[in-house]
């Protein structure tokens, strides 16, 4: 086991040449590979800088580069326009599409004992553990694992075994993972690098693929002074040291601890990366913990046109609708339909509000009567971007029109919570606002 790279700090800012170097460093000390397979995040993650990185990695290895498959666990495949903003000019001939429902192999199971230990008794069954078969059978002496680490809903902190396990996984191991989240609390886990989804996928990735000759290229993208963003750290190993050490800066870069419950939120979802409020509701996960009992979270989704990128998912959203976790969990034990879709319902418990404060979509491509059939409130956008011109306003507190809003452009890239709402992390953090 081995770290090849960890280099990063709060104040660090890599350029895209000290990228290259720290890489193509990194890449020499694996030795001659022949066969080599990058597998880094969709467009969901264009942030984290993983395209240039698999581009620096394409132009170090050549022809020896045979593959790159995006990891894009339940969301639409990358269309060409995607592929090339995202990859530049790495040939389209390259990308593979991994397909959820029927393109893996089971490797192993998590067993159901291990399972009711760590969800606290509420899950007491087997899980499957799956990857692409592309993985398993196509014979490459390397897999490259590109991505980001920043806190995260589902599994606390981004990435790592999460890319190869989600990313190129299987529905019967993405689906109990989500929920596993959702019945164990959102809120107990996001910014926390050690929970229990985090210790079932690294269960899984230890006892199933030490035979897959898996590397970690993994990023902490910050912002600066002014706003843009920043290279903060970039880690490359073959164990959870790599992944440690990202986590240990990014909840220091990302992670922002305010003095004072927000009562209005304004979040801007960028068209090219959120076509959905699947994808989407990382506006509402990410902001939860910083707003006040009855605050308002406006979301602004210019791209969003659907709820579920997978039909399936989507289907179960307009059916159930975001009602809460007792609706969500009665819902499940009563409908064949949604137990068969424990992803879906993770997400329906993920993205409510539990009735704690209101959240409005404004939506480009989505009707008010399709937003409010799920639970949601509507606005108008055009009105909306009008009124809180993304333009205009400055990450975190704004004041229009005499009234004080947060505003978070990027929601992807961290995780804001009021101090009170998590005060064993409150103290390793630096107080904003």
């Amino acid at each position: 086991m081995s770290l090849y790279c960890a280099v990063g700090g709060v104040d660090t800012d890599l350029s895209f040449p000290q990228l290259n170097d720290l890489l193509c460093d990194s890449l020499a000390k694996l030795g001659a590979r022949h066969r080599v397979l990058a597998v880094p995040p969709d467009m969901t993650r264009f942030y984290s800088q993983a395209g240039k990185l698999t581009r620096m990695a394409w132009k170090y290895y050549g022809d020896r580069l045979q593959a790159v498959m995006p990891a894009i666990g339940t969301h639409t495949p990358m269309p060409p326009e995607q592929l090339e903003h995202m990859f530049g000019d790495m040939p389209q001939s390259l990308f593979r599409v991994h397909n959820w429902r029927t393109d893996v192999e089971t490797v192993g199971e998590v067993p159901a004992e291990y399972m009711r230990e760590q969800s606290e008794g509420k899950l007491n069954y087997a899980i499957p553990a799956q990857v692409d078969r592309l993985l398993t059978q196509g014979g490459f002496d390397l897999i490259l694992s590109l991505g980001q680490v920043v806190p995260h809903e589902i599994i606390g902190m981004a990435n790592y075994t999460k890319n190869i396990l989600v990313g190129v996984g299987g529905r019967d191991f993405i689906n109990p993972s989500h929920y596993l989240s959702a019945v164990y609390g959102l809120e107990r886990i996001m910014g926390r690098a050690v929970n229990p989804v985090r210790n079932m996928l690294n269960y899984a990735a230890d006892h199933f693929l030490r035979h897959l000759p898996i590397v970690y290229v993994l990023t902490v993208v910050g912002r600066r002074a002014n706003g843009q963003l920043a290279v903060r750290g970039l880690f490359i190993g073959d164990d959870v040291e790599c992944y440690h050490r990202a986590a240990e800066l990014s909840l220091k870069v990302n992670f922002e601890v305010l003095d004072k419950p927000v009562h209005k939120a304004v979040v801007y979802l960028d068209a090219e990366e959120f076509h959905s409020t699947w994808i989407g509701s990382k506006g509402i996960y990410r902001t939860r913990m910083a707003l006040a009992d009855g605050a308002e979270l406006i979301v602004l989704a210019p791209g969003v046109r659907e709820f579920g990128e997978d039909k399936a998912i989507d289907a179960m959203i307009r059916k159930y609708g975001y009602r809460g976790t007792p609706a969500i969990i009665a819902a499940v034990k009563a409908n064949a339909d949604l137990a068969a879709e424990l992803g879906a319902a993770a997400h329906l418990i993920h993205a409510s509000s539990e009735g704690r404060f209101t959240i409005t979509w404004c939506p480009g491509h989505l009707t008010r009567q399709e937003i409010e059939s799920v639970g949601f409130g509507y606005g108008d956008l055009a009105t909306m971007l009008q009124r809180y011109d993304p333009a205009k306003l400055s990450h975190g507190y704004n004041k229009v029109d005499g009234e004080e809003i947060f505003f978070i452009a990027k929601p992807s890239l961290g995780l804001w919570a009021h101090k009170s709402r998590l005060p064993e992390l409150e103290a390793e953090h630096v107080e904003v606002g």
